[in-house]
This record gives C-alpha cells, structure tokens and sequence, in this order.
C-alpha cells in the first residue's frame, strides 16, 4: 500500500510544502511541492492567515496520510524560532481537524535520512531529495527541498510520537535523535518546576 506523506518546511516567510508517495518498496514519487511565502512587513496575523489557508488547500487537495513537520531543536535567532514554532502551530491545527497524524523530525534526522549523514548541507540535502524522487532539476527554493526531504524521511524511517491529540502512532518507535529531544524537553520541564 501506498504511503502519501505531505512534508512541511514551517517558516513565516517562507514555508515549503511536499508530497510525495511512498511504495513498500520505498520507492518515492512526487505528488506535489510548493512555497507559500509572506512578505516580512506584512501583519503576523495575515502571515499566519496565508499559510492556514495554503495548509487547508493542500491537506484537501492531497489528502496525505500522515504529516511531518520540522521540528526546530535549536535556535539562536529567538524570533525566527518563534515564526516557525506559530508557522508550526497552524499546520499542525489543520492536521488535527482532520484527524491526520501529524509527526515531528529534527533537521538532523531528516539530514540523516535522505543523505546518510545529519551534519549535510542544504546543497547535499537538494542533491539527494532529486536523485531519489527521480526529478530532471533540483526543487527550488530550498524549503521546497526542505519538506520533501522531511516527507522521504517520515516514510522511510518511520513513526514518531505524534502530536497530542492526533492519531494513529505510540511514542515506542523514536531514533536515538528522538529519543534526546524528548531527555531534553523533560530536563527542561523538571528545571522549570
């Protein structure tokens, strides 16, 4: 049975969006990939507007079977993680409505996957993302690529524990890269206490 996995790369000025079919095999195909962008001096809430209705368009249109998000591990830019953390949000909202599952993959993860190595380049990534879903020319902007990749990844490695509410996958299948987030997220809710 075939696999239809729609990748998000969340961002407020740029957000990619990806699906690709998966066979048993693991053979990859693509559906469809775009880039939903917002002008940065554009209102937050017309930004987030923008991609709700792009994110309703796409999970109607494609119906996927399951979500992957990027999820951000860390950051320095407080700002550009809190676009893609509300970037983030709705996408993940509009997958609930559906009662879509919605999963999370760490850049590293999604490095990993598509190219053996989590510490590649996004030109590596790009390379990798077009040889393997067979493309004539490398999707472009690199979000693109970005979403794609994390649709490849999810299919190609399996569940993670899924967002709160959604449906379908436990928590018992995570990579070692899960596994640390979660250690790193509980250390952090312990210190907050």
């Amino acid at each position: 049975m075939t696999l239809r996995v729609l990748g998000v790369d969340p961002g407020l000025t740029r957000c990619g969006f990806g699906v690709v079919d998966i066979e048993p095999n693991r053979r990859a195909t693509l559906v469809g990939v775009t880039v939903v962008g917002t002008r940065a001096d554009t209102a937050l809430e017309q930004r987030l507007l923008a991609i709700s209705n792009s994110i309703d368009e796409w999970l109607d249109r494609y119906s996927p079977d399951v979500l992957a998000v990027e999820r951000v591990f860390s950051q320095l830019n407080v700002s550009t993680v809190m676009g893609t953390a509300q970037a983030s949000g709705v996408v993940i909202a509009a997958a609930a409505r559906r009662g879509i599952t919605v999963a999370l993959h760490t850049p590293t993860e999604v490095k990993a996957a598509v190219t053996g190595n989590g510490q590649a380049d996004k030109t590596a990534v790009t390379k990798m993302v077009t040889r393997i879903l067979r493309l004539d020319r490398p999707p472009t902007p690199a979000d693109a690529a970005d979403a794609l990749a994390l649709a490849i990844t999810h299919a190609w490695r399996g569940s993670t524990a899924p967002v709160a509410g959604s449906r379908g996958q436990s928590g018992s299948g995570q990579t070692a890269a899960q596994r640390l987030w979660a250690e790193a997220e509980a250390k952090a809710r312990r210190k907050v206490r």
